[in-house]
């Protein structure tokens, strides 16, 4: 479902309203569920209009979608990013997975975050995303050596380290195959460039990453795009 708005602000607060109604049925059905979120500055709204709503959040579970191999408290990382968008007001209660660990290396993390994510509810919830205008979506780039293993959706790996020339950063992202394992996927994008992509990526035969997760059957995609 392609759903368009007039300006942002609508958007980001369609999209919290998208992911409340699953995280509360998920709630009433079960005892904890498990929320996957993006980075970047897309979501900074629809976290402050999430993060208002007065569910259990003691109950639920955040996952990133994806992170870059810094501490937290760097201005680039998601988990910071997160913290102080989402985690306020009624969501400070939620439970955020950290990926970063500066104790090991990015690729033995790797390994024991994907036994991290097998302990949390799944199904997930829901899985907020944003799209690059290379059409990549989580951390899984265009250039990743390793992107067809990240694209796979029956692949047995929930996350991988990523390296890209976009970034300086090495980086840990969730595969499609961990993303598909929802109840809906809400995509949030911003900007004329970025629609183009999604409409070009929604062609059969289309080499973006996005068309990948536009493809699979698995979990619905749902879209909220504005100017």
């Amino acid at each position: 479902m392609d759903s368009y708005f007039e300006c942002r602000e609508e958007a980001s607060i369609a999209a919290a309203k998208r992911l409340l109604g699953n995280l509360t049925t998920r709630l009433e059905h079960q005892r904890a569920a498990s929320l996957v979120v993006s980075g970047g500055t897309t979501p900074g709204r629809c976290f402050a209009e999430l993060a208002g709503t007065d569910i259990d959040w003691s109950r639920v579970h955040i996952l990133l979608s994806d992170e870059r191999w810094v501490a937290p408290v760097d201005d680039s990382s998601n988990e910071k990013f997160v913290r102080e968008k989402l985690l306020q007001n009624h969501a400070s209660e939620a439970k955020l997975w950290p990926v970063y660990d500066g104790g090991v290396d990015v690729r033995d993390r790797c390994k024991t975050f994907d036994k991290i994510i097998r302990t949390l509810p799944i199904p997930f919830a829901c899985v907020l995303l944003g799209m690059g205008e290379d059409g990549h979506f989580a951390s899984l780039f265009p250039d990743a050596d390793n992107l067809d293993r990240g694209l796979d959706v029956d692949s047995r790996q929930l996350c991988i380290a990523v390296r890209t020339a976009a970034s300086p950063y090495a980086r840990i992202s969730l595969t499609l195959a961990a993303m598909s394992r929802s109840d809906e996927v809400v995509l949030l994008i911003f900007g004329d460039a970025k629609r183009e992509v999604y409409e070009r990526a929604k062609d059969t035969g289309s080499t973006y990453p996005i068309a990948h997760l536009i493809r699979q059957k698995r979990a619905p995609v749902n879209v909220f795009w504005a100017p």
